[in-house]
């Protein structure tokens, strides 16, 4: 434990003073400090000025990491017939029906994404009140809902990362792990914000996006300059 906080410590201390990097300095500094005895995982958060309690202020899309995000990703896919056969063929780490609503149902939950085909919603619609908050309900515009199972699978599982903004109006996702090279997590981190700025709503109004920070698993957090993000 004693290593642990001094570790922790240490941690901060190369960080105070530190705000408002560019992307590469951001990414040095957060790997230089990511020492836990697993591969943590490096965590972005972006700060939007939106209200996502209105309807039209609501942020959420999808994104293809260029480098993956070092994550085994699992999918569970709702489907019959020959869609089943071709998301398994994908992948798709569970596949089923009504089977499949009543595994989840009784609070099993074995998969980080949840694709359907379109004429599975009604079923998939029942468990709205569990996948909804846990951000793995089936949505056609993340292609989510779609009858490419093929495609939707093979994206999870290549390095799709999906987003939402919370309440607090912020968004976060993981976006590759510590062990990549400061190169490969730079080209996340701008594919990463590039992506949530195309997402910008109809009704946002003065200053969308905020701040940006990223962080390692254990580590601090340090914010990155705007523009350093924004450059393609």
């Amino acid at each position: 434990m004693a290593k642990v906080a001094k570790r922790t410590a240490a941690a901060r201390a190369a960080f105070v003073g530190k705000e408002n990097l560019s992307v590469e300095e951001a990414v040095a500094l957060v790997k230089a400090n990511a020492t836990a005895k697993f591969d943590e995982t490096v965590e972005i958060s972006v700060n939007l000025g939106v209200d996502p309690r209105h309807a039209d202020q609501m942020v959420r899309g999808v994104v293809g990491l260029p480098n993956g995000t070092g994550k085994t990703v699992r999918v569970a896919v709702f489907a019959r017939g020959p869609k089943a056969d071709e998301a398994t063929a994908a992948g798709a780490d569970i596949v089923g029906a009504e089977d499949l609503m009543e595994t989840i149902q009784s609070g099993k939950i074995e998969f980080d994404r949840c694709i359907a085909t379109p004429d599975m919603m009604p079923i998939v619609g029942r468990l709205g009140k569990i996948l909804g908050p846990r951000n793995l309900m089936p949505n056609p515009k993340v292609g989510t809902v779609t009858m490419d199972v093929k495609a939707a699978v093979e994206a999870a599982k290549g390095g799709e990362v999906q987003f939402k903004v919370e309440k607090a109006g912020i968004v976060h996702a993981g976006v590759g792990k510590a062990s990549f090279s400061e190169d490969k997590l730079a080209q996340n981190v701008r594919a990463f914000v590039s992506a949530v700025s195309k997402a910008k709503p109809a009704g946002a109004k003065g200053a969308y996006m905020k701040k940006v920070s990223i962080s390692s698993t254990m580590g601090p957090g340090v914010s990155i300059d705007l523009a350093s993000a924004n450059a393609e």
